[in-house]
């Protein structure tokens, strides 16, 4: 029995995303695991449209891919790098995968043209080996579309009107201002976050 704490599930988080990019960029896997890692991952049709493929000679404005990144829950942190950020040089972006402990993704822009990949040490940012594409993978498993978290967000809006209504039907005034506080903030986080 390991005794459960930050560590252990950073280390868990990572296996977990190392599990899922092998099943989806290679056919010879087989996974085994313990039940306590295996939750829902959501929609793998989902998870997977929200993949962003890059290959040298690609076509690609740079904002527009830090975008993207943001959208799959990347963190931007020209700072500290690790596991799920990105960070931005002019037009050099290094992402340091979900997956990885010991490499990042270096891609080297010039004007909206990738032109170059590479695998590199995300400590002390050498170059390791040069790359023809990569696949850079959500840095959460639970990354939902736009489209669909716009409609659960509506979805909430009206449950919440309606409860709001029963409530104050009952006089419980305090617990409809309690539930629609916090429903509140948690809507915000989803509009901010995703």
């Amino acid at each position: 029995f390991i005794d459960k704490d930050s560590v252990i599930n950073e280390q868990i988080d990572r296996m977990r995303h190392a599990a899922t990019y092998s099943l989806l960029s290679r056919r010879d896997v087989i996974i085994v695991s313990s039940v306590s890692c295996i939750y829902g991952l959501g929609s793998p049709e989902d998870y997977e449209a929200m993949m962003i493929p890059v290959a040298v000679g690609q076509e690609m404005d740079r904002d527009e891919f830090l975008k993207r990144l943001v959208g799959i829950l990347y963190e931007r942190n020209d700072i500290a790098f690790s596991r799920g950020h990105f960070r931005v040089r002019g037009d050099v972006v290094e992402v340091f995968p979900a997956y990885a402990d010991d490499m990042a993704i270096r891609i080297e822009l010039f004007g909206d043209e990738v032109e170059a990949i590479r695998e590199i040490d995300p400590l002390r940012g050498q170059p390791r080996e040069n790359l023809r594409r990569a696949t850079i993978f959500p840095a959460s498993h639970y990354v939902t579309p736009k489209s669909q978290l716009r409609r659960a967000i509506e979805g909430i809006k009206v449950e919440l009107a309606e409860r709001l209504q029963e409530l104050k039907d009952q006089i419980k005034l305090v617990e409809a201002q309690r539930l629609e506080q916090r429903t509140m903030y948690d809507l915000e986080m989803l509009e901010e976050m995703g």
